[in-house]
């Protein structure tokens, strides 16, 4: 697979299709894109008349990572991702989808560089503002218990955690980053949050938001506030599998959609 060197790591993709405007697909905390084709969260699966570029966040899956915390914050990543365009897409306007850590991401880079998006899907929001304080002892615990336990600690723990019902049949995964690096990702994503609410409200591009129900790493609450800080959103909840199964069809839609409005309003400015 390609890499890119940024900031001290070889970030990893993939791009399928060798025509059309150019989807990018990130993924969640501790997540790969391999991991999270096997979740069922390929987004872009459904996609037809598209490249699809598929990125490993710094630490995860095939990229390589670094020794600083900082690192790993959503505004660092977002910094990865927009480097990664500039050399793969200069200029290029992209449609992007990432759940949870990747729609951090996404938000954070549609804040730095607005014009370089033009669509974006949010999926499964994580915690947020006053919510992330709370997830932020829950990643520091897990970092420690890494440390003290192994990996292997962890999984048993992520098993006993409650499992939305829109993930029931999920299958058993295990975490993509190396163990000996899991801990710095890990206190990483406890210092980070989103962009502020008053920068989210800048975002005009159409957004899909994307989440499910009874999940307290990725509230409800946090989706239905996006959806009313960004004016262009449209807000689809899963409550089962079967919403899940329905996530790619949607967003393939909502890309088709956007592209079509942009196009007809080039039209009527021209």
């Amino acid at each position: 697979m390609p890499s890119l060197p940024i900031g001290g790591a070889r970030i990893s993709y993939e791009i399928d299709g060798d025509t059309g405007p150019l989807v990018v697909q990130l993924h969640g905390l501790t997540s790969s894109r391999e991991r999270d084709a096997l979740l069922g969260l390929d987004m872009g699966r459904a996609l037809r008349g598209h490249r699809v570029l598929r990125v490993d966040a710094r630490g995860h899956g095939q990229s390589t990572g670094t020794p600083r915390e900082a690192d790993y914050g959503w505004d660092a990543l977002a910094r990865d991702l927009l480097a990664l365009l500039d050399d793969v897409a200069p200029g290029e306007r992209v449609h992007g989808v990432g759940p949870s850590m990747g729609t951090g991401t996404l938000l954070h880079a549609a804040v730095a560089d607005p014009a370089r998006f033009a669509s974006l899907t949010l999926v499964t929001p994580p915690t947020a503002w006053k919510r992330r304080r709370g997830q932020r002892d829950v990643y520091r615990a897990h970092a420690e218990l890494v440390e003290a336990q192994g990996s292997a600690a962890l999984r048993v723990a992520d098993r006993a955690a409650p499992v939305p019902p829109a993930m029931a049949f999920a299958p058993d995964t295990v975490p993509s980053i190396p163990e000996p690096l899991l801990p710095t990702v890990l206190r990483g994503a406890a210092a980070t949050d989103l962009p502020r609410k008053s920068q989210i409200r800048g975002i005009t591009v159409p957004t899909l938001i994307l989440a499910w129900t009874k999940d307290r790493t990725h509230p409800m609450k946090t989706a239905r506030r996006l959806a009313e800080l960004v004016e262009d959103s449209t807000l689809v909840v899963a409550r089962t599998p079967y919403g899940v199964m329905a996530w790619p069809a949607l967003f393939a839609e909502h890309v088709t959609m956007s592209e079509a409005r942009a196009a007809d309003t080039a039209a009527r400015i021209g």
